[in-house]
């Protein structure tokens, strides 16, 4: 990492450690944190506080993609959050499968870990796409509107915005809309 860039939550200690209180600072990370509940709110918007019976298949795990670094990512958040409301998770990530089940989401019941992309639709009510993987950018579409029970889309990357998944018979809920 480049040492003049740092993160936000990075600045806001290192001006409290000098007795500086960074309102700016505080309100962005105020805002980042906000944005990490996004696609589970959409998702609430969608079918309900109450998730009980719900399968929500999540692909990416990760930070961002090539890395099995989880600190702070919107999928911690997003996974907490629906479980809390009932949900179960069913998640593939291409590196950080074992960060998130000996760390960042151990103890939380509910999900079940799985060993491929496809494997995650099976009796799935929506699809999350939160970490942008090569792996994720062309996905074949059929597939997953053959195994989710309802054909739902929520993408946290707008990944796949130019591939016209409503007129594919796929609901494409995207962050930013």
């Amino acid at each position: 990492m480049n040492p003049l860039i740092l993160p936000v939550k990075a600045l806001k200690k290192i001006a409290e450690a000098h007795g500086y209180t960074a309102t700016l600072i505080a309100l962005v990370e105020k805002v980042n944190d906000a944005q990490k509940l996004v696609i589970a709110q959409k998702i609430t918007n969608r079918f309900g506080e109450d998730l009980t019976g719900k399968t929500f298949g999540v692909w990416g795990l990760a930070y961002k993609p090539e890395t099995n670094d989880m600190r702070e990512a919107p999928a911690i958040y997003v996974i907490q959050n629906l479980v809390q409301k009932g949900a179960k998770i069913k998640v593939y990530d291409p590196k950080a499968m074992t960060e998130a089940r000996e760390h960042y989401l151990k103890g939380i019941e509910n999900i079940t870990y799985c060993n491929s992309k496809y494997e995650v639709l099976e009796n799935s009510n929506a699809l999350l796409l939160l970490t942008e993987w090569k792996e994720f950018r062309s996905p074949d579409f059929e597939q997953i509107k053959a195994q989710l029970v309802t054909p739902i889309i929520f993408d946290g990357r707008n990944q796949y915005i130019a591939y016209d998944l409503e007129d594919k018979g796929i609901e494409y809920i995207r962050i930013g809309k």
